[in-house]
Formats: structure tokens, C-alpha cells, sequence
């Protein structure tokens, strides 16, 4: 059913000849949308030095100074400085890859063992406010949209865990006025009833919310920044509270003092610059954990994937040697940090960067709402689904995931922390 313009989303295929005009206009003229740099009611803005830190080392990031004496030099420091990671983030470091992975390896083993986590994400909701022209759940698409209630939330949990999934990220669509935050906390008590670690990854909220959610069984919080270019960021994200891009920015250090145990950050790979967005996203974990060194942080690398409807996205092409190098850099400049990858990338990348960077990855993953048991038993859904956020590429199940990673002489570890 499609909902009137300003209300829970904006439904193309029903819009009026005005508000196809102003849609029209938020694409093209950049006067008519809101000052992205200027906080909305309600946004609490916090006291903090982490974003003028990390901007002032990402904006002033050539990655095109650096030699390959830089990246010799900065994979023979025992510990990697800002400046050697710039390095190992370079094109010069391109050709030193292997050697890079090797450190990975090494680093990786030192803090981790051969284990790897395994979690899969539920998304409860796909209604959006925002208008973000790369997202297939952007208020414009014209999707089947729809909101889990209770019940139906509680039988996703029941499917998962009945496959054996110990740890849950709980996702929605960036929309107060349909998944607020009293809902987004009922759904966290249910997912106590059956997972040991419970995970967010919603719209930013305020520290209070955070508390708030913490309280009612949230351990984590991830928030994709998306892009870290500020001015790239205007172009992308043309309506909603989420265009208020240093809002989005503070918001793991909310989370943090909100009580939050852990934080997980990202840049979304192709928006722009991906050297720079791979250099903030670490370059916030950085900052962030020499103010916090009690929370659990971890990064993740995420690059576009097709998308409902889309015929806006032009991303900047970032190919796997290229992933595999950021992640390598990841790992060698922060050690003691989660990195996961998501199911975006292929099973044969997947399985290879296990061994050598990252420490997390999803499986039996589901990007649309209400379809776990199609997927997990095959049975046909007894109510209606909504549709997904993005197409993933490693479709595997949790029982194929644990014999694959197993039969590589890697541990999978369903659950890493205890409540007692």
C-alpha cells in the first residue's frame, strides 16, 4: 500500500505530478535540499574531537606521494604509525600485497587465533525516510515495503535459532515514525530470549536512546558512515535525517556513552574516494579507541551491490585485489579490531580473506523482511515479505558456512562472550 508523500515513505510509482517535480528538483538543484552540515530538533550534538582529528588526516591524504620505499619501510615497523597505514593504503603499496597479506596473517593469528565469528542480520522493517539514491530501501523505490510485528519478529528469531545462529544483528530501515525506538527495543528483549549477542544497525539515535536500548538487550551498534566526504555525502543523501552527515558521524560515540559494549564502523566502497573512506573509517576507530579502550570496535568493508530499481548508482569501481589490500592495511594498523565481510562479496573471496584479515562474516543471510523460513527450510511463507535492501552474493547457509570454514583448518565461533 503506498503511503502520501511526507508520511512513512514516498512511493514513485504513485506520485503526483508535483511531487515528482520536487523529487525532480532534489536531484538537480542542490538549493531546494537542507543544509547537510546542520543539525535537525532533536539531534543531541555532543563535545568531541574524534571527527575534527579524523577529517583533518583524511582531507589532507595523498595517496599518490607515497613510494614504494614508504610501504617497505612501514611493513618493517613493528607498529604501524598513521603515516605507514597511509602508505599501506597507496597505490605504491599495490605490488607489496602478498607481503602485506602475510603481516595480515601474522597479526591476525597473534590476536585471534584461526577462529572466525559467525552472526546473521534480521531486518525487522524496510520503511525509510531518507532519500539516498544508492539504497534500495530509499523513500522514492518503489518496493513492497512492511514492519514485522511482534509475533512475526519472534518466529524470524525462532527459525534462526533453531539453525544453530548464536549471535543476531537487528536491522531497519531509517524511519522513527514506523520503527521507533520503543519498537526497535521490543525487538531486542525478544532477541534475548534466544542469542547471546545482540546487534543494531539502525537509524542514529541520541545517547539517551542508546541507554535505552542497551538496557533492553543491545550490545552493539553499527552505523555505516557511508561516505566520509562530506561534499560527496550532500549528493547522495538529498532528504531525510540521515542527510545530516556530522550527526551520523558522532553517533558510535553516543552509542559508546550510552553504555553501549561495542561499536562497528564502515564506509560503503564506491561512493567516492575509496583510499580516503578506508583511511577515515580506521582513522575513526583510531581516535575513537584512545577515548573509549574498554568498548569491543570492528570495521567493515562493504562495496556497493545492485539495488530495486536503480539507475543512479556509478560507483567508483573498487576491485577485490584492491579490497583485499585495505582489509591487509586494516588488520596491520589496527591488530586487535573485529573486521568483518559481509555476504555483498563472493564465497571464493570470502573464504580466502578469512585466512588472512577477517575475523567476522554473516551467514544464512536474508536482506529482505519476513522470508527466514522460506530460506532456512524452504517452506513457502505464510504472510506477506518486503523487499530486500541490496543483492548479496554468498547465499550459503549457516551449516554449509561452519563445514566450509572448518574444512579450511579455521575454528568457527558462534559465540565469544558470556554474561555473568
Amino acid at each position: 500500500m503506498a503511503a502520501k508523500e511526507n508520511q512513512f515513505f514516498i512511493d514513485s510509482e504513485y506520485l503526483s505530478p508535483e511531487a515528482l517535480e520536487r523529487k525532480h528538483r532534489l536531484e538537480t538543484d542542490p538549493s531546494v535540499r537542507k543544509d547537510h552540515m546542520e543539525y535537525l530538533p532533536g539531534m543531541e550534538q555532543i563535545e568531541s574531537d574524534v571527527r575534527e582529528n579524523v577529517m583533518s588526516h583524511m582531507n589532507s591524504y595523498d595517496a599518490s606521494k607515497y613510494t614504494a620505499k614508504d610501504v617497505q619501510a612501514a611493513l618493517e615497523h613493528e607498529t604501524c604509525s598513521i603515516e605507514d597505514f597511509k602508505a599501506l593504503l597507496s597505490p605504491a603499496a599495490e605490488p607489496f600485497l602478498e607481503r602485506m597479506a602475510q603481516r595480515a596473517r601474522l597479526e591476525t593469528s597473534k590476536h585471534f587465533g584461526n577462529t572466525v565469528y559467525l552472526f546473521t542480520p534480521l531486518y525487522i522493517a524496510n520503511y525509510c525516510e531518507n532519500y539516498c539514491v544508492y539504497c534500495g530501501f530509499n523513500c522514492y523505490n518503489h518496493i513492497n515495503r512492511m514492519k514485522l510485528t511482534p509475533e512475526q519478529i519472534e518466529h524470524e528469531m525462532k527459525v534462526i535459532a533453531d539453525s544453530g545462529m548464536e549471535e543476531i544483528l537487528i536491522l531497519t530501515g531509517e524511519s522513527r515514525a514506523q520503527s521507533d525506538v520503543q519498537y526497535i527495543g521490543e525487538a531486542c528483549k525478544l532477541a534475548r530470549k534466544y542469542f547471546r549477542m545482540v546487534g543494531l544497525e539502525i537509524y542514529p539515535v541520541n545517547t539517551d536512546e542508546y541507554r535505552y536500548l542497551h538496557e533492553c538487550g543491545a550490545d552493539y551498534v553499527t552505523v555505516f558512515q557511508e561516505t566520509y566526504d562530506a561534499d560527496k555525502y550532500e549528493t547522495l543523501h538529498l532528504l531525510g535525517h540521515k542527510r545530516v552527515w556530522p550527526y551520523r558521524f558522532d553517533a558510535q560515540e553516543r552509542a559508546l556513552r550510552g553504555g553501549m559494549r561495542g561499536v562497528a564502523f564502515s564506509a560503503l566502497l564506491g561512493l567516492s574516494d575509496f583510499r580516503k573512506d578506508a583511511l577515515a573509517s580506521a582513522l575513526h576507530v583510531y581516535f575513537l579507541q584512545r577515548k573509549y579502550p574498554h568498548a569491543e570496535m570492528s570495521l567493515s568493508c562493504p562495496r556497493l551491490r545492485p539495488i530495486i530499481n536503480n539507475d543512479k548508482i556509478n560507483p567508483l569501481d573498487v576491485h577485490e585485489t584492491q579490497l583485499c589490500q585495505i582489509l591487509c592495511a586494516y588488520r596491520i594498523f589496527l591488530p586487535y579490531v573485529g573486521i568483518t565481510v559481509s555476504s555483498r562479496e563472493s564465497a571464493q573471496f570470502r573464504n580466502g580473506i578469512v585466512k588472512i584479515a577477517a575475523t567476522k562474516i554473516s551467514a544464512g543471510v536474508s536482506t529482505g523482511i519476513g522470508d527466514h523460513e522460506s530460506k532456512y527450510s524452504g517452506k513457502e511463507s505464510d504472510g506477506a515479505q518486503g523487499d530486500e535492501q541490496f543483492e548479496i552474493d554468498d547465499n550459503r547457509s549457516l551449516e554449509t558456512m561452519y563445514s566450509d570454514i572448518a574444512s579450511e583448518g579455521l575454528q568457527p565461533v558462534l559465540n565469544d562472550y558470556l554474561y555473568v
